[in-house]
C-alpha cells in the first residue's frame, strides 16, 4: 500500500463577567455552557505563582509577567494543573488499576521551562491554526496572507513569538456543579502573526466529577467589517504517556481510532487533497493495535536512528461522524500494565496521531526524561492545510459568526 511503502520506505461570579463580556451578542455561543458557579467555599480553585513569563507583547517588545498555576481537583482524586502562558495543561494525574496515582503528561516544573529548548508544544493551546498551512500563505477574499515559516517550508501551530502557546491569557477559575474549572482568555490583535482580523478567545478547563478532563474553545471575530474572515482551527497539545510522564516509551500501548480514512500528505506532511482509507495500510486502528508494532524502526532509541521518512506516526484521521459536528468517540488509548484507559470525543472532524517522533531526553516535571517515543499526542482538530483545500471542513470563520468546539477526555481502569 501507498502508506506500507511510505513507513518502510527511507521505512462565577468573577468569572461569570468575563464570560458575558464575552459571550455578549452571541446567541449560539451560549450553546457551548459556562459551568454553574457557586460560592459554596472560598478559594475552591487553589492558585500558585508559575514563575516569570517572558514574552513578546504585541508592540514587538520583550517583556515581563508572572504566570500562574491553578489546581484542579475532582471528588476522586483526579488533578489538572493548568497555566496561563499558552493557556496550558501542565499536569494531569490519574490512578491506574491499583488505585496508585501518576501524572500521565509531558511537562515541566515552572514556566522556564515552557520557554526553554525543551519544549515541544507540551500541553499548550495551539492557534490561531494547529498543525500546518503550506508555505505559509493562503488566499481569502482576493488578499494573499503570508506567515512565519516557523517548520520549513510550512508554517505550523500558529507561528512564532505572538503564538497562542506563547502569550499571556487571562485565568479565572471555580467550582461549579460538574467540577472544578479554569477559563483563560485572550484577545489576539488584526494581524498578530501574520492573520487577519482581531479575534477574542476563550479556552475553558474543566475536570468533571466524571472522571473527565473537557476542553471547550469558543471565538469571535471583534471590530471586524462585514466579510472579513479568518482561519481558526484550535486543539490542545498534550503528550500522553498512560504509564506515567517520564517511565519509557508508549510503544506498547494499545490504540483505536475511529476512522476509516486519513489525509494523505507530500514528504513535508502538507495534504495533498486526496482522503485515502486505512484499510491495508500500517494506519488502520479501527480495532486496537499496538503502537509499536508496525513502526519499522521500531528499537531505534532517537530520531537520527530512524530509517522511515515519517520517522514513525504523524497523521491526520478523518474521523467517522453521523452528522458534521456532532459529539462522538475518535479514539481509544490504554496502557496494559497499569490498565489505564484514555477516551476522547469530540466535535472535531479529525484528529492527529503523533508518536513523540522527536522528544529528545529532555527533563520535564519532577526531573523526569521524556525519550524519544516517550508519549503521544492525540490532537482533535479541522484538517492540516484546510484553508488550501476546499474540499476539506472549512476552518474560515467570519465576522458574526462564532467558533466553538469542544474535547473531551475521559480516564478509566480496565477492568
Amino acid at each position: 500500500s501507498r502508506m506500507q511503502t511510505q513507513l518502510s520506505r527511507v521505512a462565577m461570579p468573577c468569572l461569570l463577567s468575563v464570560a458575558v463580556a464575552f459571550l455578549a451578542g452571541c446567541s449560539t455561543l451560549k450553546k457551548i455552557k459556562v459551568p454553574f458557579t457557586s460560592n459554596k467555599k472560598e478559594n475552591p480553585v487553589p492558585s500558585a505563582s508559575f514563575g516569570i513569563a517572558k514574552f513578546t507583547n504585541e508592540n514587538n517588545q520583550t517583556t515581563e509577567a508572572e504566570a500562574t498555576i491553578w489546581t484542579l481537583r475532582n471528588n476522586n482524586g483526579l488533578i489538572a494543573k493548568v497555566t496561563d502562558y499558552g493557556a496550558t495543561l501542565v499536569e494531569m494525574h490519574v490512578p491506574d488499576k491499583d488505585g496508585k496515582m501518576a501524572n500521565v503528561v509531558n511537562g515541566f516544573d515552572s514556566v522556564a521551562g515552557y520557554q526553554g529548548d525543551g519544549n515541544q508544544y507540551f500541553g499548550c493551546t495551539t492557534g490561531r491554526v494547529c498543525n500546518r498551512i503550506a508555505k505559509g500563505k493562503f488566499s481569502l477574499n482576493d488578499k494573499e496572507y503570508t506567515l512565519a515559516l516557523n517548520n520549513p517550508p510550512n508554517h505550523l501551530h500558529g507561528g512564532g513569538d505572538r503564538a497562542l502557546s506563547r502569550v499571556m491569557w487571562r485565568g479565572t477559575a471555580d467550582e461549579g456543579r460538574e467540577g472544578p474549572f479554569v477559563v483563560f482568555t485572550y484577545t489576539s490583535p488584526d494581524g498578530e502573526e501574520g492573520y487577519p482580523g482581531k479575534l477574542q478567545v476563550m479556552v475553558t478547563y474543566t475536570l468533571t466529577h466524571n472522571d473527565e478532563l473537557r476542553i471547550e474553545y469558543q471565538a469571535k471575530l471583534v471590530d471586524a467589517p462585514v466579510g472579513l474572515g479568518t482561519p481558526v482551527n484550535l486543539t490542545n497539545h498534550a503528550y500522553w504517556n498512560l504509564a506515567g510522564a517520564g517511565s519509557g516509551t508508549i510503544l506498547d500501548h494499545e490504540l483505536t481510532l475511529n476512522a476509516d480514512s486519513y489525509t494523505a500528505t507530500d514528504d513535508t506532511l502538507i495534504p495533498t487533497g486526496k482522503i485515502d482509507p486505512v484499510a491495508g495500510t500500517v494506519l488502520d486502528f479501527r480495532t486496537p493495535h499496538v503502537i509499536g508494532d508496525r513502526i519499522p524502526d521500531k528499537d531505534a532509541a532517537k530520531t537520527e536512528d530512524c530509517k522511515t521518512s515519517t520517522l514513525g506516526y504523524d497523521h491526520n484521521f478523518v474521523l467517522n461522524k453521523a452528522n458534521p459536528g456532532e459529539m462522538s468517540l475518535a479514539a481509544v488509548l490504554k496502557d496494559p500494565g497499569s490498565g489505564r484507559i484514555l477516551e476522547i470525543r469530540t466535535m472535531e472532524p479529525g484528529i492527529q496521531f503523533y508518536s513523540g517522533n522527536f522528544l529528545k531526553g529532555q527533563k520535564g516535571t519532577g526531573g523526569r526524561t521524556y525519550p524519544f517515543r516517550g508519549a503521544l499526542c492525540l490532537e482533535t482538530q479541522h484538517f492540516p492545510d484546510s484553508v488550501n483545500h476546499s474540499n476539506f471542513p472549512t476552518t474560515i470563520l467570519k465576522a458574526g459568526e462564532n467558533y466553538q468546539t469542544s474535547t473531551i477526555h475521559k480516564f478509566k481502569v480496565a477492568e
